[in-house]
């Protein structure tokens, strides 16, 4: 990639579109978190919680937070008791978990995707675990990339992602670098989706009820791995591959493969991003009455980064564009979380929309919930 288009990849808020990836400028005029972030006029950011080491997010019934702790075992519970767009409640609500993840609530259970399986317990009155957790099914664990998500489709069905255990490889179970879909209780899993290296982000599209998926692609592909292949959305469908190992973008034959006649028959992308962006939490904004009305038929997503490019990429929420049910393009959101010399002071992780119609955004390196709102 030239320097100039390099540059601007990094540093300029971009829309990148399904067939030709090519950015285009997009203008973030307002300035919020004392001049931190940027987002699009007429918004504002400002401080929801305090929570180091916050990853996934989900919204309970009754409104409050649940926020996953990876590396404490934990699920902490967020609650703004008084309405005010702050969370004046914090405490555990579940203890001696396996690297949680996903959340979900379904038929008055509160579900959590562990990395080696899903469990599920009821809330009490104080909306914490009651008694120990129940273990609904175990999948593979271990190696490789350890998130995983969790998400009840429009047919009732529990759909879990799983992850690839390496960078480029032929797995040795079919659950990895998959989506499983489980009956609602966790039984009788099996492969929905395959090919999918790491899809952590997961959404039931509102209209369609189709599930969508972020997509890490793969690393070190020769000749160009700082900006090739591109990061994906994919639309799920039932039994369908989306090409890895073997492909990457629009049925690409990896060169460790080099298997073209396998690439013909897999997916290709809903959308191409920009590559390494490590794309995490979406949702979408059907439900964000905080929002202008202009939002309503998009969603978000937010970009935890790359790690491996000589100028780094990503650290930044974007919005994407939808039209007829399937996304068309993207530009940035919210920005700030990266200076133009690449240094981070936070992560962006996962994006929910909150019962309020607020929109919340979690972040894993400065440990902090951030609540986006029209002024």
């Amino acid at each position: 990639m030239p320097l100039i288009l390099a540059l601007l990849v990094l540093l300029s808020p971009v829309a990148i579109h399904a067939q030709d990836y090519r950015p285009t400028a997009v203008d973030l005029p307002e300035s919020a978190l004392d001049g931190k972030l940027h987002v699009p006029r007429g918004l504002t950011v400002t401080e929801f919680a305090k929570v180091p080491g916050a990853r996934a997010m989900a919204v309970a019934p009754d409104g409050a937070v649940y926020v996953t702790l990876p590396r404490r075992g934990e699920v902490v519970r967020l609650v703004d008791a008084n309405q005010d767009g702050v969370a004046e409640l914090q405490d555990v609500a579940v203890t001696g978990l396996n690297r949680p993840h996903g959340m979900a609530f379904r038929d008055g259970w509160f579900h959590v995707a562990n990395t080696d399986g899903v469990v599920r317990m009821r809330l009490g009155a104080d909306g914490k675990a009651q008694g120990t957790p129940e273990k609904v099914n175990e999948y593979s664990s271990l190696g490789g990339h350890w998130t995983r998500s969790i998400l009840f489709g429009a047919d009732g069905g529990m759909y879990v992602s799983i992850g690839s255990t390496c960078n480029i490889c032929e797995e040795r179970t079919p659950d990895r670098a998959a989506v499983m879909r489980y009956d609602a209780d966790g039984k009788n899993g099996r492969v929905f989706s395959s090919g999918l290296r790491n899809a952590v982000g997961m959404a039931l599209h509102p209209g369609t009820r189709q599930i969508w998926v972020t997509q890490h692609e793969r690393d070190n592909l020769t000749p160009s791995h700082q900006d090739l292949p591109p990061e994906e959305i994919n639309i799920l469908r039932d039994g369908a591959n989306y090409g890895w190992p073997y492909c990457h973008s629009n049925r690409i034959p990896n060169p460790e493969f080099n298997d073209a006649a396998r690439c013909a028959s897999t997916e290709p992308p809903a959308l191409g991003m920009q590559a390494h962006s490590a794309p995490l939490g979406i949702t979408f904004l059907d439900r964000a009455t905080r929002l202008p009305a202009e939002y309503r038929g998009d969603a978000l997503v937010a970009f935890h980064g790359s790690w491996n490019r000589d100028e780094p990429t990503g650290a930044k929420i974007v919005r994407i564009r939808v039209r007829d049910g399937r996304p068309v393009g993207y530009e940035d959101f919210i920005t700030g979380w990266q200076d133009a010399a690449g240094k981070r002071w936070g992560r962006p992780v996962d994006v929910v929309v909150h019962r309020d119609g607020s929109v919340l955004v979690s972040d894993d390196q400065s440990g902090t919930i951030y609540r986006v709102a029209a002024r």
